[in-house]
């Protein structure tokens, strides 16, 4: 665990490392001065190796009169930023929350310690405004020019005086800094270190359009601007906004990223993707302690809502925040959850299971219910198809499978489920996407496809799913029996801002059974069991019996 344990390093007289410093850099450079030990070449030697220290240090040059907040959270961005730096990542991501030093230690404090040591390094800094990334290249700048900087490093290089403005500066030892935005990324520009700090815009991020952007900013450019990839590093830090956010890309469609999950509040099971054997991802719910990052490193803290960072953000001042950001907000934005704990629409409490051998020995009917996509890519919709049976008010989700498919694919998918489950005399298929070819390729093949044309709005279906699941009429397989379980049960929670391809296949099948029905008749009077669902006459509206 780090920033728990006492250094195992061996003491090592100052003086010493001092005078290795010096004659080391005396001998790189035959025509330097050499510059006896004293107090500041002793610490900036120190410094040096320890990248937590060098920014408590450096805190007072761009924040004079605010004291240093320190926190073991800034110890264990630090340390997996310096092993970045040692080569040991070559991919870091880190969520964290709003105003928790992160950009001012990943983007300000790092390029300039990192310098003090390897001054050839060359930065590039984005972020998803070009004014969040020029704020940081000033600072780091200032930081540089600052006295504290040169009575420690001076020695080391010098800023070129005609390769010196705010979005770029270069050293004398051919290191270089760029700033600027994802938009504003010009042809040529690459980096040792790639560095991208928000790069999303939250008050866009629930637009599909400017989430795309991004990723395809990040597949067709970014991701090949390391001017070393064997050597270079890629560090991403930002908070939760969505499920398909750049985190919510990275960390399931690339899975080689070493992640830094720090929430506001403790949560010891967290949803995390799992990257299977046969090449799938999915969805889980896993206790952070069993998943140390390759540093060893585990959240130290214990206690279910043990807060981060309570000097800063004290109980009262969390209680305040979350009502006034919001649900969703506080869980993206702190959390690093882009859905709630409790759940959207579909309440992740409110599940109920069952195991194999507690099935009804009959059903009174078994459906297929598929929502189809286009095309097979990484930015296209999944292929969803369930099988659900019904038996009185109740409803079994028999069958699930979630994932991109091509055109034939689709079609054999239907043709295997159709083999599984010949109970299943109706096939449900929605008349979008490629729904309707998929129907008259397989017309004469699998019995019993009916083509559903969805009314009202995905929300609104949804809605109407979510009534039977809060009854308690909707049932999963337990997880212990189930591999995808909690995977789904993830994917629905984050209804209505994340995943709809699940939600869509759910709310046909339901749509198609219709409400339910639950009388029951004792001593002639007709009495509506709690919990049921039942048809409003005037509205047509399902609503649930209390």
């Amino acid at each position: 665990m780090l920033s728990q344990q006492p250094s195992t390093r061996p003491r090592i007289d100052p003086r010493i490392l001092a005078s290795r410093f010096a004659n080391t850099q005396a001998r790189a450079r035959p025509n330097a001065v050499y510059v006896p030990p004293d107090e500041a070449l002793i610490e900036g030697v120190l410094l040096s190796r320890d990248l937590h220290a060098y920014v408590k240090s450096a805190w007072s040059v761009i924040n004079p009169g605010r004291a240093f907040v320190d926190g073991w959270h800034i110890g264990a961005i630090c340390e997996h930023l310096q092993a970045v730096s040692r080569g040991e990542i070559r991919k870091l991501l880190i969520n964290i929350p709003f105003r928790c030093t992160k950009s001012l230690t990943v983007g300000v404090f790092w390029p300039s310690w990192e310098w003090t040591f390897s001054p050839q390094t060359q930065w590039l800094c984005l972020s998803y405004a070009a004014d969040l990334s020029t704020r940081d290249s000033l600072r780091c700048r200032t930081v540089i020019d600052s006295r504290w900087y040169q009575d420690r490093w001076g020695d080391v290089f010098q800023l070129l005086g005609d390769q010196n403005v705010k979005n770029r500066y270069e050293n004398t030892q051919h290191g270089v800094r760029i700033s600027t935005s994802l938009g504003g990324l010009a042809t040529g520009e690459g980096g040792d270190r790639v560095v991208i700090d928000d790069p999303h815009n939250m008050k866009e991020i629930h637009s599909e359009n400017a989430r795309k952007e991004v990723i395809r900013v990040w597949k067709e450019s970014l991701c090949s601007r390391l001017n070393n990839p064997a050597t270079g590093a890629f560090v991403g830090v930002m908070q939760r906004g969505h499920e398909k956010d750049f985190s919510g890309y990275v960390l399931s469609e690339e899975g080689d990223w070493e992640h830094l999950c720090l929430p506001m509040e403790y949560e010891r099971l967290r949803p995390v993707y799992v990257h299977r054997e046969d090449g799938s991802t999915g969805i889980d719910h896993v206790d952070v302690q069993t998943m140390p990052t390759c540093l060893g490193f585990t959240d130290p803290r214990t206690e279910p809502g043990e807060l981060l960072s309570p000097e800063r953000f004290t109980p009262a001042v969390v209680e305040r925040l979350k009502p006034t950001l919001g649900a969703y907000a506080w869980s993206g934005q702190s959390q690093q959850r882009p859905t709630p704990a409790e759940g959207g629409l579909f309440q992740r409490a409110t599940w109920r299971f069952y195991r194999k051998a507690e099935l009804p020995d009959k059903f009174d009917e078994v459906v297929q219910s598929w929502d189809m996509a286009f095309k097979k890519t990484e930015e296209s919709s999944r292929v969803a198809g369930h099988v659900w049976a019904r038996e009185g008010a109740n409803r079994y989700l028999l069958y699930r499978t979630c994932k991109r498919m091509d055109f034939v694919e689709s079609l054999q998918a239907v043709i295997n489920t159709t083999t599984l489950f010949p109970q299943a005399l109706r096939k449900l298929v929605e008349d979008k996407a490629n729904g309707p070819a998929v129907i008259n390729l397989l017309r004469n093949k699998v019995p019993g496809l009916y083509p559903v044309e969805p009314e009202g709005s995905k929300e609104a279906r949804a809605q109407t799913a979510s009534v039977y699941q809060q009854a308690g009429n909707l049932l999963l397989p337990h997880a212990d029996e189930c591999p995808w379980t909690n995977e789904l049960i993830e994917i629905l929670a984050g209804v209505p801002r994340g995943e709809w391809d699940d939600a869509d296949a759910l709310a046909q099948a339901m749509i198609y059974f219709g409400p339910v029905m639950a009388p029951l008749r004792l001593d002639g009077n007709s009495v509506l069991i709690s919990g049921s669902v039942v048809m409003d006459e005037d509205s047509g509206s399902p609503w649930l019996i209390n």
